[in-house]
């Protein structure tokens, strides 16, 4: 079966939740600490791998960066 995204690319929301992030003036360290305030633990470090597509997500995780971040699920994929 033919992968979804490219080899290079873990993720598909990557530039969106950076987009997002900086639209709600939080840094990659506030966006981590606000995740870990609902029990989702992504480091600094994560999330900028998130961001530049090198680290994939998870369910759980996509969740909680909707909530943080204040915007539907939905909203990552457009």
């Amino acid at each position: 079966m033919a992968r979804i995204i490219d080899g290079t690319r873990k993720n598909i929301i990557g530039e969106k939740v950076k987009k997002l992030r900086k639209e709600k003036k939080l840094s990659q360290q506030q966006l981590s600490d606000r995740l870990e305030t609902l029990a989702i633990y992504i480091c600094r470090g994560s999330v900028s791998r998130i961001e530049d597509c090198s680290r994939t997500v998870t369910d759980i995780e996509l969740y909680g960066l909707s909530k943080v971040l204040d915007v539907p699920i939905e909203d990552f994929f457009k």
